[in-house]
């Protein structure tokens, strides 16, 4: 699965040291190549203001396509 640079997905899994959970939405900012090894990708995660909450490097399989059947949801990072 390789993901556009800008694209939202949703994390597939928690980053507990961002404070992030499994279907938060982030933005792909930039894309890493690592010869035989998993593609990663650093991702930008914004607060319902639009402000940056996170900046981090991930692997791909931490992350999935959003889908139409999906509905967006709102926490509290103090829940984190």
């Amino acid at each position: 699965m390789r993901f556009e640079l800008f694209e939202q997905v949703a994390l597939a899994a928690d980053i507990p040291e961002k404070r992030l959970k499994r279907g938060d939405l982030a933005t792909i900012v930039d894309r890493h190549s690592a010869k035989d090894k998993e593609t990663g990708y650093s991702i930008e995660v914004f607060n319902a203001l639009g402000e940056t909450i996170a900046v981090t490097a991930v692997p791909e399989s931490t992350l999935q396509k959003l889908t139409a059947d999906e509905i967006l949801h709102v926490r509290s990072l103090a829940q984190a």
